[in-house]
């Protein structure tokens, strides 16, 4: 491992980024030094901005991919090599905004009428009223439902928060 890559990993344990961020910048950087085929160290503005066209242009890359990429080097220069860069420097793209579907009443009842399993049903009924992520619900236990005060209690969710209530 060299050496502007441990510094950079012990940034990012120190600010307690999650390990999956950690392990994704770690490879957006990694990736933007093998294409120049030079230490980031040694790189720039000019170099970031060729990096950030050919993600877009030659690699077809979705917004939200070349967003986690400009992430990953604004972290690198201006936390771990300590570089005073505008955000101008480091400029993200723009995500479509997507709508989202909404079912109808009709549509939700036919859903959950077409699952023959009752115990799948209540736990898809369940995370649906709750606006559950899979993870979470993958987790959930029955002391985490509070019946009494129609509460179901989340731990560990995204972003490792540590608690979190659904009414």
């Amino acid at each position: 491992m060299t050496r502007l890559r441990q510094r950079m990993l012990d940034d990012m344990q120190i600010r307690n980024l999650a390990a999956n961020t950690q392990k994704s910048y770690l490879l957006q950087v990694s990736c933007f030094a093998r294409h120049f085929q030079r230490s980031p160290e040694s790189l720039g503005p000019e170099e970031i901005r060729a990096w950030r066209l050919h993600l877009t242009n030659e690699r077809k890359l979705a917004p939200s991919s070349v967003q986690l990429a400009v992430g990953a080097l604004r972290f690198l220069y201006r936390v771990t090599l300590r570089r005073e860069w505008r955000d101008e420097d480091f400029p993200l793209p723009k995500r479509p905004v997507k709508l989202p579907v909404i079912l109808s009443l009709e549509e939700i009842t036919t859903f959950f009428e077409s699952i023959a399993s009752l115990k799948q049903r209540t736990i898809l009924m369940a995370a649906y009223a709750a606006g559950l992520r899979v993870s979470e619900v993958v987790h959930l236990k029955v002391s985490d439902i509070d019946s009494q005060r129609m509460v179901i209690r989340v731990t560990q969710g995204k972003g490792q928060k540590c608690y979190r209530e659904h009414f």
